[in-house]
């Protein structure tokens, strides 16, 4: 695990780390992803934000790693008034999340909120996914979340009430059977947070952003995806940073507990 230098960098001459809000946003890698949009998103509404991002796994995918993405990141979220950390994390490893607390404590103080953006992603089905890859995926998707969140209730400290968890999750499950049945076990982990964390005032919910196009979309998945949805287009990364603002927020404490379909109204089963 290691750290950029330039997030350090970014943060001087702002608000010092503890006078806003911390939030710890995982799997941010690429300046088009779901993540960054949702750290420039918390970031504009006067959050802090550390963030993970695991450089081998873009490697493995077609889209490949972005050269300079976390200092790119970095420094936007500088510009929005945030002190800022990034940390690479293999969250494969059971005890990254204790480490990654760590050191986002030492560097920027107690999170607030734990907003979970990673994930394991190979497409494969029933009879081609490999017992390595299935297990990958789990460690990854569902062992993760849990750790993460662990550590979140066993350390969480601010005024009760303030407390936010919010995981990303997918329902595509078809040919996608490592992806979509770990994603599966994170909904339940983290709705379960919403409950035993009950205590401390905190908050648990999971998105369903729907098929978001960050840059792994043929041509005839963006014209399958937008002939389904009522509205006529894709969903971006702002559409699922809004909502996840929206539920970090004040105003967002009431709802809690649930699975939130962010997808346009795509029709269901396509």
């Amino acid at each position: 695990m290691t750290t950029s230098s330039d997030q350090d960098r970014s943060a001087r001459g702002r608000t010092p780390p503890g006078r806003r809000p911390l939030a710890l946003v995982t799997g941010v890698g690429r300046t088009v992803g779901i993540g960054a949009g949702i750290g420039r998103r918390l970031a504009a509404s006067g959050w802090d934000v550390a963030f993970t991002y695991w450089t081998p796994y873009d490697d493995r995918m077609a889209w490949g790693s972005e050269f300079g993405a976390t200092d790119s990141i970095g420094r936007a979220l500088g510009e929005l008034g945030a002190s800022t950390a990034a940390i690479e994390a293999d969250l494969a490893d059971p005890d990254t999340p204790a480490r990654v607390f760590d050191e986002v404590e030492q560097r920027l103080g107690g999170v607030t909120a734990l907003v979970m953006c990673h994930c394991e992603s190979v497409d494969s089905g029933l009879l081609d996914t490999t017992v390595e890859s299935f297990d990958r995926h789990f460690a990854v998707n569902a062992r993760a979340t849990w750790l993460l969140i662990r550590e979140f209730g066993r350390r969480f400290a601010a005024t009760p009430g303030t407390g936010r968890i919010v995981s990303l999750t997918s329902d595509h499950t078809v040919g996608n059977l490592p992806y979509g049945a770990s994603k599966g076990a994170l909904d339940r982990i983290t709705l379960a947070a919403a409950r035993e964390l009950a205590h401390l005032g905190v908050t648990a919910n999971v998105i369903n952003p729907g098929p978001v196009d960050t840059g792994w979309m043929s041509e005839e998945t963006r014209e399958h995806c937008v002939r389904h949805t009522p509205l006529g287009r894709l969903g971006t990364p702002q559409d699922t940073a809004h909502l996840v603002d929206f539920l970090c927020s004040r105003e967002g404490e009431w709802i809690n507990g649930q699975l939130l379909m962010s997808n346009g109204g795509l029709a269901q089963g396509v």
